[in-house]
């Protein structure tokens, strides 16, 4: 009997043993060999639908590290706030890209690359509904936080936008703090902006996503969210990869150096239509 239980440990103990070491190895949750990336269609120009394909600087982005690793790269659309999670998960998704902004509480569940694209937050109005509060040396038109006091504002679910505003309205040190402003949340900024006539007075949203949608749409306006008039938001974007698999992190980070700010920029041109 003592044989069969020293037996049975032993093989229990291997198993253990086995399963710790390809946890901490390079592992994907897929059998195909394939890249799969969660990501939120409908941020342009990062990501969004062309017809039935998804397309956008993040999707070129990936595409380029399916080509370093020799993998084939699959883009699946699902709500932002779950890629966080889903990626975490190790379940399915190998890594997020979605103009996802780095911040400690996401860095607690997932790696992160090397941001590739600094924004800010811009608020979109119907036309004439806000006038711009100033114009930096730069020639930015922006709004003070204060002046969406007593509104509802339109967000992102999940996105730092739903932060920002979140924190205005709720924390005694907020711009809008006590001012009868409200939050109302969104699957995606689009949506928050079909509502602008219905249910919200503004649409809070990241600086290229913003001029994306004005530009497509009429009787739409969007302007820089300051603090005051040398202070405005600021965030960095980088793509988010499972914790275990080192070597997909790797692989993006060496396509990202290899494009650099100007290669950044080449993509962000090519998908806002802005090509020479």
């Amino acid at each position: 009997m003592k044989k069969l239980i020293t037996l049975f440990l032993s093989i229990v103990l291997t198993g253990l043993t086995a399963f710790t070491f390809a946890s901490c190895g390079n592992t994907s949750p897929n059998t195909d060999g394939a890249i799969y990336v969660d990501t939120n269609a409908f941020f342009a120009p990062f990501e969004y639908y062309d017809g039935t394909e998804i397309k956008g600087v993040d999707v070129d982005i990936m595409e380029l590290v399916g080509k370093k690793l020799n993998k084939k790269v699959v883009i699946e659309n699902t709500d932002f706030s779950v890629i966080i999670d889903n990626v975490a998960s190790g379940t399915k998704y190998d890594c997020g890209a979605a103009g996802i902004t780095i911040t400690e509480k996401r860095k607690e569940k997932v790696a992160f690359s090397t941001p590739y694209f600094t924004s800010v937050q811009y608020v979109i109005v119907e036309t004439g509904k806000l006038e711009k509060s100033g114009t930096t040396e730069e020639g930015v038109d922006y709004v003070l936080w204060s002046e969406l006091k007593g509104k509802a504002i339109g967000v992102q679910t999940d996105t730092t936008g739903d932060i920002y505003v979140g924190d205005e309205i709720g924390l005694e040190t907020g711009a809008l703090y006590n001012s009868g402003a409200t939050k109302i949340g969104f699957d995606n900024a689009q949506l928050a902006v079909d509502a602008l006539k219905t249910q919200v007075d503004a649409v809070v949203v990241d600086k290229l996503p913003a001029e994306f949608i004005v530009n497509k749409s009429e009787g739409l306006s969007c302007f820089a969210l300051y603090y005051d008039a040398n202070t405005a938001t600021e965030e960095e974007y980088a793509i988010c990869v499972n914790k275990n698999n080192t070597e997909l992190l790797n692989a993006i980070n060496e396509v990202l150096a290899e494009l650099g700010e100007e290669g950044i920029n080449e993509l962000v041109a090519k998908h806002l239509g802005l090509e020479d």
